[in-house]
């Protein structure tokens, strides 16, 4: 066997995607096996994106895919193609916070930081499904993420907090920031600290 036929037969197989990343289509080339969490803190530089256990159990890595949240180290970057991607980093609006964030800044749900960006897309979700839930209905909602440091109860008072908010935001003006669609908008890069709703305070996997 020659060398090239060898060279090619032992290279890996790969595929083009093109994904939505918070607004910005993103087309490349990834190999199939790659899984979303790192295509998006690798190849995207999404490092909002915390990877925990990597069993889909911690729920660090949740993102939205098409609106629903989704734990992205269970998910591979081609199962995702063609689709909308919105990470913790897409949530802020022209250097403003979303009210998720605020409301968990406020009200200390977090110590590490390192579950919080999970914490604020599963309730990004949840918010949307069910605008008013009560306190059952938000530790259902959130019954997939796991938090170390916090004992929740601050981070059930962030989420209604921030249902409150929403709610009040939506009867005054009709919206926040501008709508759904400005807020999928990616911030600057010298906000992802903020955006990823830790103040700096969480470190990367």
């Amino acid at each position: 066997m020659s060398s090239e036929s060898s060279s090619q037969s032992l290279a890996r197989p790969t595929e083009e995607v093109t994904v939505s990343v918070n607004g910005e289509d993103v087309t490349t080339t990834v190999e199939p096996r790659l899984k979303l969490s790192d295509f998006l803190r690798d190849e995207c530089g999404k490092r909002g994106v915390r990877v925990g256990c990597e069993h889909g159990v911690c729920g660090a890595c949740t993102v939205l895919v098409d609106g629903r949240s989704v734990k992205s180290c269970l998910t591979y970057a081609v199962q995702v193609d063609g689709s909308d991607v919105v990470t913790v980093e897409g949530l802020a609006s022209d250097g403003d916070l979303h009210p998720i964030q605020d409301a968990f800044h406020r009200e200390h749900a977090l110590q590490c930081g390192f579950c919080t960006s999970g914490f604020v897309m599963a309730t990004k979700e949840l918010l949307e499904r069910d605008p008013d839930p009560d306190r059952e209905a938000i530790e259902d909602g959130l019954a997939d993420n796991i938090c170390r440091c916090t004992g929740y109860q601050n981070i059930y008072d962030a989420v209604e907090t921030a249902a409150a908010e929403l709610a009040d935001a939506e009867r005054t003006d009709g919206g926040v920031s501008g709508g759904a669609d400005e807020l999928l908008h990616a911030p600057s890069d010298d906000l992802e600290d903020r955006t990823d709703g830790t103040d700096g305070s969480g470190g990367d996997a």
